[in-house]
């Protein structure tokens, strides 16, 4: 008997008796599913309702453990901050559905509150699954599912020594990378004889043991957990193993799998699976037609229970479609319909890339493997192939960057033999594909299940010309973001075939980009702007005065690489001067009523009395304005040019040196007090913070460049709001690189952990002389690290692993830069003829700008700002030669 069709929404529906659609559950699949909705107008005709148990909106749970890395709860959160708002969505946080009426279609939540419903969705997720052992209730006992979960073991690991996971699954993992990075001791324990075996094969579970193994993790394979052993005061103490060892910790998190919840489905008589799951048809409909679920407390129309949230995505808008149909005699048969998903993943686990697709196990009749293993790098490809040659699926343990084109490739004979896509750069000849060898149907986004066809459209009928469009267009590449590198691939491709030039070029200037034009200057050995035009600028560009764009970007490459090519690294000598930005004219920053700022450098924020006193007494003998930054430094405002190196003089004598606030270079290096003074201190953040300043003062980049040292994991310095921040850890230093502050803030991705002095600086020397040699004219950091193709695992093949043999290179030109570092207005003051330029009327040196004026306020001075809206009253000599005004 065919099943009834779904209750639908209809098109139009007066305001007083819109249909109510209540949702239970606002994670992940939820929020996609309330955003789907909104698609199709639904939240502008029914009333919708969320009853949500957690206490905050939805947020990404994929990216959970990047909590412990510096990512905050407001930036796990999902979908624009107004959605919910604008859309009229009636969220209740904190307050889950307690019972289901379906006689009487009501839900009534925790608090009481009874919702009547035209529609029901369930979307409870799942809960993690506690093995019944002894103790598992234990204090110091914990699952890994929300943010609360993590809050409450990271306050529980300050007083504890080691931990241990139950599972080695991917949350097992990802918990274990928590526990090791809060410092602790950290064991695996793993009832299957490998490592997430789920997605890998043994071969690839031996790999991920090796690499996990070198981390400082100890891994118990084979076993399971019997008893969590406790003391006296029922506090965790211990495990006791099913082969008969055993084992201390202190702290044990359960992360062994996950369960559906279907607790409120059992309870009103909804169809569940035997083994657990809400039974749903291909439309996602339970066997009430006024009841859908979806996500992972779905039991799906294949008869599988799907846990990861690409199909729970896909199963969102099957439900929102069916449910938003106008038409409630439409067929499920002329909508979508969900019968099972693609359980391909891509994943970073612990700093490893691993990925799975397609029939990873090789389980297909007659199937063949193709391994690629590597031991001693940790590397592991098995490409599992059909007879004929059709890719079948396949396991990547080590080195993940092919995943995002022969995921799509699956299902179809690659154009080339497939040991060559498994073997690595500069063995065998490697084939290069590109997106060009996908099929229109391939999927490319298996997050939001975008096709290359889809992702072509949207550049050939929808008008998109950049990736940041077709992302919007498409919501390609804005979920896990593994497939962003093939996107960028396909939307260039689409752009150059429809016509439409793909520019990189610096300027007009040049057709190189900066990164190009940085390996021109270092291999040709160029000194100046002029020679690099004249060679290797555009043909119709050669022989001009360049343009403002390119003359500074050049000008801090040469600056850069100053001691490297044997040119003067002083910025304003010859040629250099007259290729600076505006701040760099003067060596200090211009102010709006045209004067200037000072900012001494304060080594990692550390200042003795008697200069606080020079300072002090410099900031009142010429009238300054004086503010003590969120940097750590002492800013004086309200110099007039010709001041500029008078105040130098008697700073540089006190023992000062140029911040460098007017220049594309290192700002400061912020710090706390450290272990020196703090009674929570790991580390003495104060030395560590001065010497990363000294060493990297004047290096000139192509944006600004902001640091920090924090001396625990308290992080009172900010270290992950900064271009490269370092946190002190029992065992070192972690280095986090990529973040910023400002309009468009971004936290610091983790590069590296648990680093000796040494190697921290060796890593920050290759960092950022590696974002000098390929970052984008006036690009952060964090701009450059999502931008570059790769992105931070690029990065740290790179920087870390020296992937590309030119670690020692990198070293050798910030050596240099060391080598040859000199105080910018040190060497200023020394030259009479360097000092000439510091006046405000290159004809009158010895008069003073007359626009340049100040107001009291507050015991200092600010500009007069009525000066400024009227502007300065000059003299003007008419051509009689009389002077009027």
């Amino acid at each position: 008997m065919p099943p009834a069709p779904p209750t639908a929404l209809p098109a139009e529906t007066p305001a007083a008796s819109r249909p109510t659609l209540v949702l239970v559950g606002h994670g992940m699949v939820g929020q996609r599913f309330l955003e789907a909705l909104a698609a199709r107008g639904v939240t502008e005709r029914a009333r919708v309702v969320v009853l949500c148990e957690e206490p905050r909106p939805a947020y990404d749970r994929v990216r959970l453990t990047s909590y412990f890395s510096g990512t905050t709860a407001e930036g796990l959160a999902l979908g624009e901050p107004d959605f919910i708002e604008r859309h009229g969505i009636e969220l209740h946080l904190g307050d889950p559905a307690e019972s289901v009426d379906r006689a009487a279609r009501t839900v009534t939540s925790r608090a009481g509150l009874v919702v009547p419903y035209d529609t029901l969705v369930l979307a409870t997720g799942s809960y993690p699954f506690v093995p019944p052992v002894p103790g598992k209730d234990a204090t110091g006992c914990f699952v890994y599912r929300t943010i609360e979960d993590l809050l409450a073991i990271e306050e529980y690991a300050a007083g504890a020594g080691s931990g241990a996971v139950v599972g080695g699954g991917l949350l097992g993992l990802e918990a274990a990378g928590a526990l090791k990075g809060l410092g602790l001791d950290t064991h695996i324990v793993e009832f299957a004889p490998r490592l997430m075996p789920v997605q890998v094969d043994e071969g690839g579970g031996a790999a991920l043991l090796r690499t996990v193994a070198g981390m400082g993790l100890t891994v118990h394979t084979g076993v399971g957990t019997q008893e969590v052993t406790t003391d006296e005061n029922g506090v965790v103490a211990g495990m006791a193993l099913s082969d008969g060892s055993t084992l201390a910790t202190d702290l044990v998190v359960f992360s062994a799998g996950v369960r559906p919840r279907d607790r409120l489905a059992r309870d009103c008589g909804l169809e569940v699976g035997e083994r657990g799951g809400i039974t749903v048809d291909e439309t996602c409909r339970t066997s009430d037609p006024a009841v859908y679920a979806i996500g992972e407390c779905a039991l799906a129309a294949d008869g599988r229970v799907y846990g990861l949230v690409a199909p729970g995505y896909e199963m969102a808008e099957t439900a929102a479609e069916a449910i938003g149909a106008a038409d409630a005699a439409t067929g499920a048969s002329e909508r979508s319909s969900f019968t099972g998903a693609d359980t391909s993943t891509k994943l970073k686990l612990l700093g490893v890339d691993v990925a799975s697709f397609g029939d990873a196990h090789g389980t297909a009749p007659g199937c063949l493997d193709v391994v690629y293993a590597d031991s001693r790098s940790g590397v592991y490809k098995k490409l599992v192939v059909a007879a004929d040659g059709t890719l079948l699926g396949g396991v990547l343990v080590g080195d993940a960057d092919a995943y995002g084109m022969l995921r799509p490739l699956t299902g179809s004979v690659p154009p080339v033999a497939p040991e060559q896509l498994v073997m690595p750069a500069g063995a065998g000849a490697p084939a290069a594909l590109g997106p060009s060898a996908l099929p229109d149907d391939a999927v490319v986004c298996n997050c939001h299940n975008v096709t290359k066809g889809a992702v072509r459209g949207a550049v050939t009928d929808h008008a998109c010309t950049t990736l940041p469009e077709v992302k919007k267009c498409t919501k390609a590449g804005t979920g896990c973001g593994s497939c962003v590198r093939v996107l960028t691939g396909i939307v260039n491709d689409e752009l150059e075939a429809s016509g439409v030039s793909v520019e990189k070029g610096l300027c007009g200037c040049f057709a190189h980009t900066r990164a190009e034009l940085y390996e021109i200057v270092r291999v040709r050995q160029l000194t100046t702007y002029t020679r690099v035009l004249d060679e290797h600028g555009r043909e119709e560009a050669r022989g001009g005065d360049g343009c403002e764009v390119c003359k500074p970007a050049l000008a801090s490459i040469i600056a850069s690489l100053a001691p490297t090519l044997g040119a003067s690294g002083y910025v304003l000598d010859g040629e250099q001067a007259s290729l600076q930005d505006t701040n760099d004219h003067f060596l200090a920053n211009l102010q709006r009523n045209g004067s200037y700022s000072v900012v001494p450098r304060i080594p990692g924020g550390e200042i003795t009395p008697e200069k606080l006193i020079v300072i002090g007494e410099v900031a009142r003998d010429f009238g300054l304005y004086t503010k003590i930054t969120g940097g750590q430094r002492i800013d004086l405002f309200g110099a007039r040019v010709d001041q500029l190196p008078g105040i130098w003089a008697r700073l540089v004598d006190a023992g000062f040196e140029s911040g460098h606030a007017y220049g594309k270079a290192l700002r400061t290096v912020k710090s706390c007090v450290g272990q020196t003074w703090c009674r929570y201190g790991v580390q003495d953040s104060v030395r560590m913070a001065i010497g990363l300043e000294l060493r990297y003062r004047g290096l000139r980049s192509p944006h600004k460049l902001k640091s920090a040292v924090s001396g625990c994991a308290r992080e009172c310095a900010e270290a992950r709001g900064k271009d490269f921040g370092v946190i002190a850890t029992s065992n070192g230093w972690n280095l986090y690189v990529g973040g910023n502050g400002g309009a468009d803030p971004r936290h610091a991705d983790l590069l590296a952990q648990d680093l000796d002095d040494e190697r921290l600086i060796a890593l920050i020397d290759r960092f950022l002389m590696f974002y000098i040699r390929t970052a984008d004219r006036l690009e952060r950091t964090s701009a450059w690290l999502e931008r570059i193709e790769g992105g931070l695992d690029h990065v740290r093949d790179v920087v870390v692993d020296d992937s590309l043999g030119i670690a020692g290179e990198l070293e050798r030109l910030m050596a240099d830069h060391v080598a040859h570092y000199r105080d910018e207005w040190a060497a200023t003051l020394e030259d009479p003829d360097r000092l000439r330029r510091f006046v405000s009327f290159v004809n009158a040196p010895g008069t003073p700008d007359p626009s340049v004026r100040f107001v009291p306020e507050r015991e200092q001075v600010k500009p007069d700002l009525a000066v400024l809206a009227s502007g300065p009253v000059l003299p003007v000599r008419t051509l009689e030669g009389s002077s009027a005004r």
